[in-house]
Parts: C-alpha cells; structure tokens; sequence
C-alpha cells in the first residue's frame, strides 16, 4: 500500500503553533494534522489565525482533528475553582470546533487513582457533569469527543464514563504509549471491554519505562496483535501518529505499511 494511502487515513500532532511554522510543509506532503491546544494558544493567537489555518487545510483538501488541553487541567475536581477555570479553557477549545470542523476532539479524561481514588464518587460526579456540557456542543456540531487515557491503571473511569454519557458521540481514544508507559500493562486490558467506545488511537511507541514518543515499531508495543484485533472486530478508528522526533511520521508510516495498516 502507498504511504499517500495511509497518509489519507492517519492524522499527525501538531500544537498550533507549531502547525502554522510548518504548515507549508502539512499542505506540500499532504499531512492532515491533530491539532493541539494545550499552553497559552487559546488566550493569545487571535481568530483569523486559527481561521486562516482552517481556510487553508480545507483549501488543500485536508481534514484535521482537535485536541483540547489537559495539562494541569482538572474538570472534575472537588474544589469549584479549579472546575471552573479547567472547564472555562476547555470550553475554548470546543469553541474552535465551528471554525476546523473536525473529525473528532480528542480530550483527557484524567483519573488518577493516587489523587482521585479517595473520593473517587465525588470525582466521577463532577467529571461526569463537565462531560455532559461538552457533549451537549459536540453533539450540536456533530463531532465525537475521544476520551483518551492517560494515567488510568485500566479501563474502568472510561467505561463508567462512556456508559453514563451513553451517546454515539461520546467514544474512547487508545493510546497505546499511555497504556505501555503509565498503565504498564497491554492493550488487551483495554480492548475488547472498550472496543463498542473505540474511536480513535494515538499511535507512539516506547520502551515501557516513560513517554518516549517513538515512532511506530521503535519501542515494543505489540502494534501487529492490536491491528489483528481491528480486523478480526472490524473496528476502524481515527488514526493519529503521535512521535515526538523530526523523522518519526516518515519512520512511522512506513511502519504501518510493513504492518500492513
């Protein structure tokens, strides 16, 4: 298969404004980026930058998804303050669903169990509130929210999560970095009990020790049993390459084209 073909059916990280430094570069190699949020792009870049960024994608044929911000972010936290300025940011990045139309939004649902495990009701009663109001403007711009893991231990939260939203446009992001760095377990404690959510993958490898962002194929996540079960379930999620280095999209595609992706 071409690396154009999976070019088509991948999308690539890029905070903002690292997209719009490069973004001659994603329109000549037909890139259609993930774009990221996190930091102080929200509050500084101004409105016809993210609309002339989108102008230019659609211009060139390109699809785009969103990933809102996370860091230091906490939408279902116990105290009224920080749900509220976490919420406040967040709810900017939903705002920009109008103006990229995005295949999905990618967001950080954020259970930790050290923090969270102690009040965990409490927790899952604010969290679940947050995701309800930005599913109700998902919903309304016909979007998919991606409920990626991050520190979760298992796919519990994201179950309970998705099983109380209980809408088509509430679903699961995998990522397979997390799983192998922070979970420190395998893909199949997450797939099948969430396969009926699975909507999107966030594809970086490493070595199980931290984060590295490898491309695909240089650490030691089982990519070739992940990709049997998608066949075997016929389960076609979003696609995201996520390395961290200048060479690990190209590394990465031609990874996917020996896995037979």
């Amino acid at each position: 298969m071409s690396l154009a073909h999976i070019k088509s059916r991948c999308f690539v990280n890029a905070p903002f404004r690292y997209l719009q430094a490069n973004l001659d570069r994603f329109l000549a190699e037909g890139l259609q980026p993930e774009i990221g949020l996190e930091g102080d792009v929200l509050y500084t870049a101004a409105a016809r930058e993210f609309a002339d960024v989108a102008r230019q994608l659609g211009q060139h044929d390109l699809s785009c998804t969103l990933h809102a911000p996370f860091f230091e972010l906490s939408p279902g936290s116990l105290d009224q303050h920080i749900r509220q300025a976490s919420r406040d940011k967040i709810r900017r990045a939903f705002g920009l669903i109008a103006v990229f139309r995005p295949k999905s939004i990618v967001c950080h649902l954020g259970f930790e169990a050290n923090k969270h495990g102690y009040k965990e009701k409490e927790w899952f009663k604010y969290t679940l509130e947050a995701w309800r109001e930005f599913l109700d403007i998902a919903v309304k711009e016909n979007t998919p929210i991606m409920l990626e893991n991050t520190y979760e231990q298992g796919p519990a939260q994201h179950k309970k999560i998705l099983q109380s939203l209980a809408s088509p446009q509430a679903r699961f992001c995998l990522d397979v970095g997390h799983v192998l760095a922070f979970a420190g377990n395998s893909w199949q404690d997450w797939l099948p009990e969430l396969d009926p959510w699975l909507g999107q993958l966030h594809l970086h490898d490493n070595h199980g020790d931290h984060d590295a962002h490898l491309a695909v194929g240089s650490g030691r996540f089982d990519f070739a049993g992940l990709f049997a079960h998608l066949r075997q379930k016929n389960l076609a999620p979003l696609v995201t390459l996520e390395p961290h280095h200048e060479d690990g999209v190209r590394e990465s595609l031609e990874a996917l084209d020996r896995l037979g992706f």
